[in-house]
């Protein structure tokens, strides 16, 4: 089991590289990728640039990385075994005198209803 993680964990990496590259690609409002070198974007590219192939890269990539991300995820709820939730039962409640917070330090301790004293 450990070791598919190690292997979602490094493809995870991977796709997020390459998606953040693809993503910086992507040409601006007005600016095409091949006027960065000196050129026009039909001159490096093709007749219809880059944006039709970056743009199928990036949906490829970002499915990639939205399945790692929930493998990972399911992985990591799976191996949690205990909560940080405390279950507070019934039995607990009635030997605090219904109180769930009675007996912490530092709380004055509560006189008897009947008027009787303790020794």
């Amino acid at each position: 089991m450990d070791i598919i993680v190690v292997v979602i964990k490094g493809i995870h990496i991977i796709v997020s590289i390459l998606l953040i590259i693809t993503v910086l690609l992507q040409p601006g409002k007005g600016d095409d990728l091949g006027t960065m070198f000196g050129g026009t974007s039909q001159s490096i590219f093709g007749a219809s640039g880059a944006v039709p192939f970056l743009t199928k890269v990036t949906r490829f990539l970002a499915v990639l990385f939205i399945l790692t991300s929930l493998s990972l995820g399911y992985f990591s709820a799976k191996g949690v075994r205990s909560s940080v939730v405390k279950d507070v039962g019934v039995e607990d409640l009635s030997t605090t005198g219904g109180k769930p917070d009675a007996g912490l330090p530092g709380e004055k301790e509560s006189k008897p209803a009947s008027g009787e004293e303790t020794k």
